[in-house]
C-alpha cells in the first residue's frame, strides 16, 4: 500500500525569496488510521525529516476539526514536536480552511489557530503547561563538556535549566555570540546524554540578540541529523523558562530565529502570556 505523504517546511522566514528554502521540513500523512506503530516508523525513517506527523483519527467525537496527532522521527516516536504540529495545521487549513483545530496528543490537547496573512497561512499552537527544573549538577558539566564549553561559558543572567512544554529541553544560554556560533559536538556522544536522561526533545542553546530576542542552535543528533532548523516545542519551553525565571514582563512576545548554522533560516514567534501555556506562532509551506 503506498501511502501518500506531504512534505511541508514550518516556521519559515518570509525574508526569504524561496520560503521552502528555510523552516523545518515535516512529513505528514493526514490518514494514517490504517496505519500501525511498525508502518508509521518505517515510513518515517524513509521520509528523513527530524519528525513527520501521522493523523491517527482524522475525526474525533465527531468533530472533523479535531485529530489524534502521533509523531514519529526516523528512530523512534516522539511525544510531541512543535513544527510538525504547525506544519500540519497549515496542510489541514489549506484543504479545509483556516480557523481553529485540536491535535490529541500523547502530551495532551493542543489547539492551534490557523489564519490566512500575507506571508501566507500561519499557524499558532498553545503548549501544555510548561514546568522548569534545575539541572543536575554532573549532567550539567557533562553536558558542557561535550560542547567544549564550562560555566563561564553561559550568560550570568540566564541560568541553565531544564524547561518543558511538550518535552523535556536543557535551556543553556551563552554568554557571547562567538562562543555560541562555534561549538561542535558528537552526535554519537550528545545522543548517549539524552537518551540517558531522557531528553525526548533537543538540547537548546541560545544567545542574546537584543531585547526579547534570541538566536538558537537545537541538538538533536538522530539519524543523519545533528542540529535542527526550527524546534517549536523548544520555543515553548524557552518562553516558558524566561517567564518562570523572570527574565521576560509578560504578557510579551519573544522572537527566536534558528537555522542559520544548518542553511535554513528560521523564524519562530513566541507569546509569554502571565499564566498558562506558551503560544508558538509561525508559517509554514509546502515543499514541491
Amino acid at each position: 500500500m503506498t501511502v501518500p505523504v506531504l512534505r511541508f517546511a514550518a516556521f519559515t522566514d518570509p525574508d526569504l525569496a524561496d520560503a521552502s528554502a528555510g523552516g523545518n521540513p515535516a512529513g505528514i500523512v493526514l490518514d494514517a488510521s490504517g496505519l500501525d506503530d511498525a508502518a508509521m516508523q518505517a515510513i518515517a525513517a524513509k521520509v528523513g525529516y527530524a519528525e513527520t506527523a501521522f493523523v491517527t483519527v482524522p475525526i474525533v467525537d465527531g468533530d472533523p476539526r479535531r485529530s489524534r496527532l502521533r509523531y514519529f522521527s526516523p528512530v523512534a516516536e516522539v511525544p510531541f514536536c512543535g513544527h510538525a504540529t504547525v506544519a500540519t495545521a497549515v496542510a489541514l487549513a489549506g484543504r479545509d480552511g483556516a480557523g481553529t483545530l485540536t491535535f490529541d496528543t500523547s502530551v495532551g490537547a493542543i489547539t492551534i489557530e490557523t489564519r490566512s496573512t500575507d506571508a501566507g497561512l500561519t499557524a499558532s499552537f498553545t503548549s501544555v503547561a510548561p514546568e522548569v527544573r534545575a539541572i543536575a549538577p554532573e549532567v550539567l558539566s557533562a553536558l558542557l563538556a561535550l560542547l567544549g564549553a564550562s560555566a563561564g561559558s553561559l550568560h550570568p543572567d540566564y541560568p541553565p535549566r531544564l524547561a518543558f512544554a511538550g518535552n523535556w529541553h536543557p535551556v543553556l544560554v551563552f554568554a557571547g555570540a562567538a562562543e555560541f556560533d562555534a561549538f561542535t559536538f558528537d552526535p554519537a556522544a550528545m545522543r548517549a546524554l539524552m537518551d540517558a536522561q531522557g531528553w525526548a526533545g533537543t538540547v537548546t542553546t541560545l544567545t542574546v540578540r537584543g531585547p526579547n530576542e534570541f538566536e538558537a542552535r537545537n541538538l538533536f543528533p538522530v539519524g543523519t541529523l545533528s542540529e535542527d532548523p526550527a524546534t517549536g516545542s523548544a520555543a515553548a519551553s524557552v518562553g516558558g523558562y524566561l517567564r518562570e525565571l523572570g527574565l521576560v514582563a509578560p504578557p510579551v512576545r519573544v522572537v527566536i530565529r534558528q537555522g542559520r548554522h544548518v542553511g535554513r533560516p528560521s523564524l519562530l514567534l513566541v507569546d509569554v502570556p502571565r499564566t498558562g501555556g506558551i503560544v508558538v506562532s509561525g508559517t509554514a509551506v509546502h515543499i514541491a
